[in-house]
């Protein structure tokens, strides 16, 4: 005889003593104590009762699962995972069963197609409570559901909803299988209990309530036509997911804990009676703790849309957006109060959060293993104080506001460091009184006034706080709405910090935010002052998430995410956080992953319609400061496209082309992806007047008809450019081949020529019909990046040496030769780092304000601006003095 485990024995105990209701399952259902100490399977479904109404076997598989679970729970068999698991897939199970039979009532040959259940709440994060009842959203699609003959889609769906109601709530001797609470579902009061699926998902686009989207971050298709239901769930995921967060809904959810706060008050106070889900430091104070940072990061990163709260928690902190020893404590808290929880749901199958007091309280104990009440309640309260001061964290000190009276107002604005308090003050009015219609609405102003202490406070203590304040004036009143950005700055305050060194000074990302402010969101992270990825790990981003299959999608995807990082870079600058050489290579790298991602989407949907040319492709050279891998924020691309194969070969699609009309089309298709305008902005400008015979030549030539042209027809200037042409798309058999053909060029396949005197002249033109901006102008003064660049580019031609398209590595390559003084390499970092700073930060390039000269030295490396101006003029110097000697040739 087996003996029996002593581990269920004693749970059974336990049960017997302390709770009536699982005390009388075990009455009713011998068997499952029998199996169990006996270390055998229980069966949840009695396999006698196939034929059984379906009513009466999911009532019975009911007991039998509470039963099971009870004691596995108590005899500590069953961690917490395991429990909510195995009371969540008997959910999903009886709701499942019950559409089908609702279905199956009343169109008996048909298939339960056309009718789902999301489920929300903890049976849609496998959470489910011991006695908990579940919250779906049934929706239907009026094409595909069951109905009889003549019988309206909406009349046939409710009546079976109402079934499935019936079949789950309806009691009898046996118990009852599942509450279910359809109060979830958009405006409950007036809508049926069924929703029309492509209604439900229109709600959810334009008329959801921020507390909507929180509970939509546990929402799974768990039964009825899972197709259907997940259809649906890909539909409204943008409306959850947002990559710019709407900082109002965080707001509204603190704002949905306080009141819960304020309604359950006799529930707040730890000890007797305390409310173990609604009490301060309870299990929803984790779970919303978990869900508002969730929607803050989750936008951008999908690895932390986990529906399950602990998952949740433990994801944001290996991402680091939550402090590692607060994921635990919340962790281990919400085990312990769900644990909790359901001993007290045990005893008398009640849907109860609350501990009970006196004597029932020392009955929860001992079902616990525990001596009494106050043995409890010690267990739990260091738990529950932990939660509550992690979460109230969230809201941080309260702050006093910015004084309405004049007078106070401007003495407050001087000590913040405007020398001009009372405009300051005058605009701040002007804020208030609503001059512009992005101010004018309540919740606009009630962001406005919590946002005004640290806003001004940062705008005062920036390098220039009076250009600081026109440029944010200029910002608001572009502004559709200023709520997003308002609550964002409030909820970050240390934004305020970065966006006031912004609007000191660099008018190009200012401008940026003024049509774009959601920009702003991506400083959230810190990650966002890291280096730039590879072009691989950038091209995966760029894939993921939200772009979706729809090549639309993705165009405006990835132009949201160069618009980020691009405006991210040019933080980095402003902040002085980053090197500028390293900026314009995190540039380079972003345009040459939206080119992997967005051209090979393009060549996908080209040859959807037209198919594809045999043994050929499409291939990307770049010329320019993108063939050298160093861009800067106002940078075009110069590409050359290039096709391999035969041209006189066809594409095998459905409407086929010959090779050189097929790649010409489809390089139409290609400029169009990298530089149009969509609903997500612009991304570059994109120059292709590089290629062979310039404007006078196709958009596109074979690789055969390049090589020719480079051996036999190109120009100086042409054979010029090429030292600089790297391939950035192709496989690498052909970026190999072009590679290939420019070194044969480059070695010497070319005609004759006496480059110095044609770069010479080149240059006195290029001098003539395009001079300088201004007295900072890095690449076109005298003694500039042109001229360095054509210095090196000769000598490389002229030499036929040093070739790499990364002009810095080139540099170093002839100076060891002893092709060039070791001088030059010095001056092309200086005028490097000078050309991308300025680009950010005096576009006109005129000298800028004092406060924005002191970003310049620093990034430099000067001391101060007095050592830029030395340090330019000395270059100068020397790169002309090179150039020159250059120019007048061997």
């Amino acid at each position: 005889m087996t003996r029996p485990d002593p581990l269920i024995a004693d749970a059974i105990r336990r049960t017997r003593a302390e709770a009536p209701f699982l005390a009388t399952l075990l009455d009713r259902e011998p068997d499952v104590a029998t199996a169990m100490l006996a270390g055998q399977a229980v069966a949840i479904f009695d396999p006698a009762l196939a034929d059984a109404p379906v009513g009466r076997r999911l009532r019975l598989a009911r007991r039998r699962v509470a039963l099971t679970v009870a004691i596995g729970d108590l005899a500590g068999l069953l961690d917490l995972t395991q429990v909510t698991a195995a009371l969540t897939d008997f959910a999903d199970t009886a709701l499942d069963m019950a559409i089908r039979a609702a279905i199956a009532e009343r169109t008996p040959d048909a298939d339960a197609t056309g009718f789902a259940a999301i489920a929300l709440g903890k049976q849609g994060s496998g959470e489910l409570n011991y006695s908990s009842d579940i919250d779906p959203i049934l929706v239907f699609d009026p094409a595909t559901l069951p109905r009889r003959p003549r019988e309206e889609p909406e009349a046939a769906a409710v009546r079976i909803g109402k079934r499935v109601v019936e079949l789950l709530q309806a009691r009898d001797g046996d118990g009852y299988v599942l509450r279910v609470d359809l109060r979830l579902r958009p405006s409950p009061e007036i809508t049926p209990i069924v929703l029309p699926v492509d209604a439900a998902i229109s709600y959810y686009e334009s008329q959801a309530l921020p507390w909507e989207r929180a509970a939509f971050i546990r929402a799974r298709a768990a039964a009825g036509d899972r197709t259907l239901g997940q259809g649906f769930l890909d539909a409204v995921r943008p409306f959850v997911w947002r990559r710019a967060l709407d900082f109002g809904a965080v707001r509204e959810i603190r704002g949905i804990s306080r009141r819960i706060r304020d309604h359950h008050a006799q529930g707040q106070v730890f000890g007797p009676g305390y409310d173990l889900k609604r009490g301060r430091g309870g299990i929803r104070e984790v779970e919303f703790y978990a869900q508002i940072h969730q929607l803050i990061h989750g936008g951008r990163d999908v690895a932390l849309r986990a529906p399950a709260t602990r998952d949740a928690l433990m994801r944001l902190a290996a991402a680091g957006r939550i402090a590692p020893d607060d994921s635990a404590a919340l962790t281990d808290a919400y085990t312990l109060l769900r644990t909790i929880e359901h001993r007290v749901q045990m005893i008398d199958d009640r849907q109860t959060h609350a501990l009970p007091t006196g004597a029932a309280l020392d009955r929860v104990a001992r079902l616990h293993g525990l001596t009494d009440g106050p043995a409890l309640l010690a267990v739990l309260e260091p738990h529950v104080t932990a939660t509550g001061r992690i979460y109230d964290a969230l809201d941080g000190e309260e702050r006093p506001g910015l004084s309405r009276d004049p007078v106070q107002l401007e003495a407050t604005l001087a000590a913040a460091g405007f020398a001009d308090a009372p405009g300051a003050g005058q605009r701040v009015a002007a804020w208030r009184t609503g001059r512009y219609p992005a101010l004018r609405s309540v919740a606009a102003q009630e962001a406005l006034e919590a946002v005004l202490p640290d806003l001004m406070t940062a705008l005062g203590g920036a390098a220039d706080p009076a250009a600081a304040l026109v440029r944010l004036d200029r910002v608001l009143e572009r502004l559709p709405s200023a709520i997003n950005v308002l609550r964002l700055l409030e909820a970050r305050p240390g934004l305020a910090t970065i966006l006031a060194a912004i609007l000191s000074h660099a008018p190009p990302l200012a401008d940026l935010l003024g049509r774009r402010p959601a920009l702003l969101d991506g400083l959230i992270d810190a990650s966002a002052f890291d280096p730039v990825a590879s072009v691989e790990r950038l091209a995966a981003d760029m894939r993921q998430g939200d772009a979706g299959q729809s090549y639309e999608t993705l165009l405006d995807h990835v132009r949201r995410v160069v618009a980020e990082k691009r405006f991210a870079l040019g933080v980095q600058i402003v902040a002085g956080t980053a090197d500028p050489l390293d900026v314009a290579g995190g540039y380079a790298r972003l345009a040459e992953a939206a080119i992997a991602v967005l051209v090979q989407a393009t060549i996908d949907d080209f040859a959807a319609v037209h198919g594809r040319v045999l043994d050929s492709e499409f291939v990307i050279l770049a010329l320019g400061r993108m063939g050298g891998a160093a861009l800067s924020h106002a940078s075009d691309l110069d590409l050359i496209y290039l096709f391999t194969g035969d041209f006189a070969c066809e594409s095998d699609g459905a409407k086929p082309l010959g090779a050189t009309l097929y790649y010409n089309r489809l390089a139409q298709r290609v400029t169009a992806a990298l530089s149009v305008a969509t609903a997500a902005g612009p991304l570059y400008d994109i120059d292709t007047r590089l290629r062979p015979s310039g404007t006078q030549g196709p958009l596109v030539v074979s690789l055969d008809s390049f090589a020719r042209y480079q051996r036999a027809d190109a120009w100086t200037w042409e054979h010029m450019a090429l030292t600089r042409a790297r391939p950035v798309f192709g496989t690498p058999a052909a970026r190999g081949a072009v590679a290939a053909i420019v070194d044969d060029v480059l070695g010497g396949a070319r005609p004759a020529r006496d480059v110095a005197a044609e770069a010479a002249a080149m240059r006195a033109e290029m001098a003539a019909h395009k001079p300088p901006l201004g007295s900072l102008d890095a690449k076109l003064l005298p003694g500039g990046l042109v001229d360095l660049e054509f210095a090196v580019h000769v000598v490389q031609l002229t030499h036929r040496a040093g070739f790499d398209p990364h002009l810095g590595r080139a540099i170093d390559a002839l100076v060891s030769a002893g092709l060039l003084p070791p001088t030059l390499v010095a001056a092309h970092a200086v005028l490097t780092r000078l050309l991308v700073t300025l680009r950010l930060v005096a576009p006109d390039a005129q000298p800028p304000t004092p406060a924005t000269r002191v970003l310049i030295a620093r990034a430099l490396g000067l001391a101060d601006w007095d050592a830029v101006v030395a340090t330019l003029e000395s270059t100068r110097q020397e790169v002309s003095r090179i150039w020159a000697m250059v120019a007048r040739g061997p």
